[in-house]
């Protein structure tokens, strides 16, 4: 059943792996097809539990995460930045949506 999947792992787990595969790979559209395949596979399941607009609160979430991990990591490095980020959209993830579950 799609409601019943965890998506703070997943969100945590793109928005690094996102910036890993980036990293590794220096190619920026795979660490973005990275992203966008977390993203939408977490809103799906959003959508199913919580509805629209709390889908639309942790989309803003996740996509306002990985935005102010270019700016944070200019303050405190690029891997704490992004663990950071990754953590705040987890936690929403949790609150929002998966501790209904």
């Amino acid at each position: 059943m799609a409601s019943s999947f965890p998506t703070a792992p997943l969100v945590a787990g793109s928005l690094v792996g996102g910036y890993a595969v980036g990293r590794a790979t220096k190619v920026r559209a795979l660490a973005g097809v990275v992203l966008a395949a977390g993203g939408v596979l977490a809103g799906r399941h959003w959508l199913a539990r919580s509805g629209p607009a709390t889908t639309t609160a942790l989309a803003a979430t996740y996509v306002g995460a990985f935005g102010l991990s270019h700016p944070l990591a200019k303050k405190i490095g690029a891997w704490p930045s992004v663990l950071t980020v990754a953590g705040v959209a987890a936690g929403a993830a949790w609150a929002l949506s998966d501790r209904q579950a």
